[in-house]
């Protein structure tokens, strides 16, 4: 027997389909129930939005924004990314703050567009302010952050300094039921941006709204995705139309799910294409084809055939230069990642990995060999001031003659010459201030 459709929410999604296109066509792709279970007066597992009895204590207008709320988290794809969020991120990644981060940009979103929210209430602009010390409009903040952005900022922080985690606890313009993956965070600091983020939210009443531990019901692959892609650009074009409600800032919002490819499978694929054993030409042997034709002409005696190079490959290890900025920001979590990447092509492709430490020199070069150099990474000491120039450490990676060459940088540094053809990757933990004048750029933000 099917699930009935939410007698709660009935009249809010009337409502809602009257005075908002967008969100007109957006409801009809969502399952709307009751609830009892959970926390809070709604939440979602990706596909079902959950009205519970605290719902129906609202006002109409706390109502409809709710409901509106928690059509975009499934519009949006928020479980579906968090589940993607911990399959990158492991035992590192934090629930409550992924969640956070949807929660903050949806109400900014809603309360641009004239919802009324149930207050308090985080928002964008909040968690900006009090976890950052951005003090950024609220128009140029959705477009800036996405979810996935934002959660990173969030556990990094500023200047390098470890995020901490604490439980949140309350709700944020939409909230309820949290289950799924959380734990602990290492380095916890009252300075941090997560702890920071914490508090702002545990100050605003927020509860985690988005219930992931169901694999199946926020998953449907590529193809759902695409589908919801393409009902969120139907229903922003018939708001913009009807000139009123969420469609008036779609083109704005940074939130809507695009397809994009996390930066550690695109560092993996770069530095496999690097280190891969292509064979090389070499007139010292001559290819079997040539043989065979010079034979056959000197027996018929004809005219010797032009001569053709043979190939060779290579038999001595393939080497990743890996320098690390020790001045630049980046928290222990990311580094840890990026380490695990950078290892794991060295384990696949039998590649050599050295890694230089520097600032204006190169402080330590060690070759990373065995399966706990990730670990053993972390332990090195950073000094973590002082300038930054990439001219030592590009000329000391260059003297290994590796076949690619990957720099964990924010880019504020001293460039000097190009090393010759070998690939340069500058993988880059924040925004990018400007263009380097070689190699490419690998942001991290995500």
């Amino acid at each position: 027997m099917a699930e009935r459709h939410s007698t709660r929410a009935t009249r809010a999604l009337q409502k809602l389909s009257e005075v908002d296109p967008a969100f007109a066509s957006l409801s009809l792709w969502c399952n709307h129930r009751d609830a009892e279970a959970g926390e809070g007066p709604a939440w979602t597992d990706g596909r079902t939005i959950f009205y519970r009895p605290p719902f129906e204590a609202l006002s109409l207008d706390e109502q409809i924004g709710l409901a509106a709320h928690h059509i975009l988290h499934v519009a949006f794809r928020h479980v579906p990314r968090a589940r993607a969020m911990f399959a990158r991120f492991g035992d590192r990644y934090d629930e409550k703050m992924f969640n956070l981060a949807t929660d903050a940009i949806v109400n900014q979103t809603l309360l641009l567009s004239g919802y009324i929210l149930p207050r308090p209430c985080v928002e964008l602009t909040g968690v900006l302010k009090g976890a950052l010390d951005e003090d950024m409009p609220a128009e140029r903040a959705i477009g800036r952050y996405d979810a996935e952005t934002l959660y990173v900022a969030l556990m990094q922080g500023r200047q390098g300094k470890p995020g901490g985690r604490e439980g949140a606890r309350g709700q944020a313009g939409g909230t309820g039921k949290g289950k799924g993956r959380g734990g602990g965070n290492e380095g916890q600091e009252s300075e941090g941006a997560a702890a920071r983020a914490a508090d702002y939210a545990e100050r605003q009443g927020f509860a985690p709204d988005l219930d992931a531990s169901d694999a199946e019901a926020g998953q449907g692959g590529a193809a759902e995705d695409a589908e919801w892609r393409q009902r969120l650009a139907r229903a922003m074009a018939e708001g913009r139309l009807a000139g009123t409600g969420i469609g008036m800032l779609g083109h704005r919002i940074a939130d809507i799910p695009e397809p994009h490819t996390p930066w550690e499978v695109v560092l993996r694929g770069l530095l496999a294409r690097a280190v891969q054993h292509d064979p090389r030409r070499t007139y010292q042997r001559p290819t079997r084809r040539w043989i065979a034709l010079e034979g056959a002409a000197r027996a018929a005696g004809g005219a010797v055939p032009v001569y053709e190079p043979g190939t060779v490959h290579r038999r001595d290890a393939p080497k990743i230069a890996v320098g690390i900025d020790s001045s630049a920001s980046i928290d222990k979590a990311r580094l840890a990642l990026f380490a695990a990447q950078v290892a794991g092509i060295g384990r696949r492709t039998g590649a050599e990995v050295h890694v230089l430490v520097f600032d204006t020199i190169v402080h330590a070069h060690e070759l990373m060999t065995g399966a706990d150099w990730e670990s053993r990474i972390l332990d090195i000491a950073f000094s973590r001031e002082g300038g930054t120039s990439f001219v030592e450490v590009i000329d000391h990676a260059a003297r290994l003659a590796p076949s690619a060459i990957v720099i964990l940088t924010d880019l504020e540094g001293v460039f000097g010459p190009k090393p010759g053809r070998v690939p340069v990757i500058w993988a880059v933990p924040g925004e990018v201030p400007s263009a380097p004048p070689f190699g490419r750029v690998l942001a991290l933000d995500r």
